[in-house]
């Protein structure tokens, strides 16, 4: 094989491969006796036909098969020779001649080909034990206890139903509707025995309002309008007026704070759940913690490290953002003027936020090869069983489907390698613990807020060692805010 570089500008190569005819004939002829072994044909016994008979029949195929072969082999050993890493799969270029082609199919001329690629850049890591670290930390105050049990007691509320009693802020309500629009009855506008909580949110502005007042036995006549952006645009900015019949009304009864309370969440007492309650706030702060220092870390790494990066992998993540950023402004309704930005000047900063997050899945997969950090089967199975447990019902199919796609595999894989890398590097650079306000720790500990979003999921969570980029978990409600029951509640927001 002789390998002739024919361009090199910055990471783009481009190579022409010749695999002398000679071996191609050698390559093939041994083919052929590999298919003469396994062969089955009327007239021979298995093994026993002739390789000119065999040649003739299956020549062409078996040459074809060689050659695709020899292209794959040829073109990693160039690479490979090279002492490079391909950043995306290679371009083969074959000769367009047909001629030139049936000459090669034959064994009568060398193959030759070019391929195009760029390679991965160098990256020389910067000392990670130098990195200037701070993890703000924040103590669990007896308040945030004592709203936490609260709220568990809250959760816990009873509701006990009164002949006579008229309905008030938070009073439970069970009642059938009917919905209509312009006289119509519309779909998901009806509804029996349904549960509602005057007070509680959940039901289009002036549905629950409608109700205070009520008593058992009593039918109302209620005028309600959808909101503006309601999910179901039939519906959207429609008044609608509900048919309400009452039929009970229950007080609520909230369980005294007591050891007896405990039992009931089976505990033994409220200072055993006060204890609880306190390590469960704190892991919540912990987790907290964990983002800002991994924020501060991808921060560190991107500032440290500076080289050319791969035109590809930006070009490939900068689409992948700018098509949610489109769809997502689609699906609110908005443009970028909307946004108090010009198309160009969002390209722009989306662009930015590609280069960051190819730099910086770069320069963790780099650490993580050095560092010999593997994501183990325990790891990816245990991942899997937490993605099945979300999916109640289908774990079966969630955990099959992880198991017959690589791809999916990848994309469970890069958040547990990204976390390794992550906490090998804090363990490296040993950052100093500074304890503030819970206030203070909550305050931007999203990641999506130190980038444009308009409003939108840009998180692109796949790592293949140095293809992975900036994980941020953007959780924006593309409902904008507006849940709908569809067993009962189009009256429900």
């Amino acid at each position: 094989m002789q390998v002739t570089e024919t361009s090199a500008e910055g990471l783009k190569r481009e190579l022409k491969v010749v695999l002398p005819k000679g071996e191609l004939v050698q390559r093939f002829a041994s083919r052929l006796d590999e298919v003469k072994d396994t062969v089955q044909l009327k007239g021979f016994r298995k093994g026993k036909v002739p390789v000119a008979h065999v040649k003739k029949l299956f020549g062409r195929s078996v040459m074809a098969e060689v050659l695709q072969q020899a292209l794959e082999e040829t073109s990693r050993q160039a690479i490979s020779d090279r002492k490079e890493r391909p950043a995306h799969q290679p371009n083969i270029n074959l000769s367009e001649d047909k001629d030139e082609i049936e000459r090669v199919l034959s064994g009568e001329s060398d193959l030759a080909f070019t391929m195009s690629y760029e390679a991965l850049p160098e990256i020389a890591i910067t000392n990670l034990a130098e990195l200037k670290l701070e993890r703000e930390v924040a103590d669990v105050a007896p308040e945030a206890v004592d709203k936490a049990v609260a709220d568990l007691a809250e959760r816990s509320v009873r509701y006990e139903p009164e002949a006579d009693r008229v309905a008030g802020d938070g009073d439970q309500l069970t009642i059938d509707f009917v919905g209509r629009i312009d006289g119509e009855e519309f779909e998901g506008g009806k509804g029996d025995d349904v549960p509602l909580v005057l007070g509680q949110a959940g039901f289009i502005p002036g549905f629950a309002e409608g109700l205070t007042g009520a008593k058992a036995g009593e039918e109302r006549t209620i005028n309600a309008k959808f909101p503006d952006h309601y999910p179901q645009e039939k519906l959207a900015g429609k008044d609608a007026v509900f048919t309400v019949k009452v039929k009970a009304v229950a007080k609520p009864i909230k369980p005294e704070l007591d050891d007896e309370f405990a039992k009931t969440l089976g505990l033994e007492s409220v200072a055993k759940l006060r204890e609880l309650v306190t390590a469960r706030i704190g892991t919540e702060y912990a987790g907290v913690s964990r983002l800002k220092l991994k924020r501060q870390v991808l921060d560190a790494l991107d500032k440290a490290h500076t080289f050319a990066l791969p035109e590809t992998l930006v070009a490939n993540e900068f689409d992948g953002i700018w098509g949610q950023v489109k769809k997502g402004l689609e699906e609110a309704g908005k443009t970028f003027a909307d946004e108090g930005k010009t198309e160009d000047e969002s390209k722009i900063e989306y662009r930015q936020l590609a280069e960051r997050r190819v730099r910086l899945g770069l320069v963790i997969g780099e650490i993580g090869d050095k560092a010999s950090l593997q994501v183990t089967q325990e790891e990816l199975r245990r991942a899997m069983i937490e993605q099945a447990r979300r999916y109640p019902g289908q774990e079966k199919f969630v955990y099959e489907y992880y198991q017959k796609n690589p791809n999916a595999l990848i994309e469970l894989r890069a958040p547990i390698f990204e976390d390794k890398v992550i906490d090998h590097i804090v363990e490296q650079a040993k950052p100093v613990d500074k304890k503030v306000p819970i206030e203070e720790l909550l305050k931007s500990a999203d990641p999506a807020e130190d980038h444009p979003h308009l409003g939108h999921d840009h998180a692109h969570d796949h790592h293949d060692h140095g293809h992975d980029h900036d994980h941020h978990h953007h959780d924006h409600d593309h409902d904008h805010g507006h849940h709908h029951d569809h067993d009962h509640g189009d009256v429900k927001k």
